[in-house]
């Protein structure tokens, strides 16, 4: 590139900074960190997962995300607005579950369920779900494996993202 009326080091130091420009464009729009909560497939299998969580209509339920092997997928987008969130997840190869000890809805098919009572009487199915303590962090996010970690937890495991 050359600039009209400018010498050699004025127009590398011109170039470099039209370089540090661009890259300082690209590392604005790509580096900002993403809030958001999202379930990471350690596993080889198709994994079913389903959420839930509080809102202002009360307890809500949603369900199914489909996780790829190998794979991350996102269930909320946007700084998260609660503190706990809870979470469901089934095998689809295998027949195994990842789940805990806090009752909530779910369906067969893709749903959105609100209240967590009454599951059977209302038509749904009932399950447990894993509580996830987020610290009211703007993101988080679980990871789903095979086997318990060496130190003997669980095979679920959340973290701050």
């Amino acid at each position: 590139m050359v600039l009209p009326g400018v010498g050699g080091a004025s127009r590398l130091a011109a170039a470099c900074s039209i370089v540090v420009i661009a890259l300082l464009g690209i590392v604005a729009s790509t580096g900002a960190a993403r809030a958001d909560f999202r379930v990471c497939n350690a596993t080889q299998a198709l994994i079913g997962v389903a959420i839930g969580y509080r809102a202002p209509a009360g307890w809500i339920t949603e369900g199914w995300w489909h996780v790829e092997g190998s794979t991350c997928k996102t269930l909320i987008e946007g700084p998260l607005s609660s503190r706990y969130y809870y979470l469901y997840a089934e095998d689809a190869e295998r027949g195994g579950r990842w789940d805990g000890p806090i009752n909530m809805c779910i369906a067969e098919r893709e749903f959105k369920i609100v209240g967590v009572s009454d599951c059977i009487r209302r038509g749904f199915q009932r399950a447990g779900f894993q509580e996830y303590d987020t610290g009211e962090q703007a993101s988080w996010m679980v990871q789903l494996t095979d086997q318990p970690a060496a130190d003997g937890t669980a095979a679920v495991t959340g973290a701050q993202q």
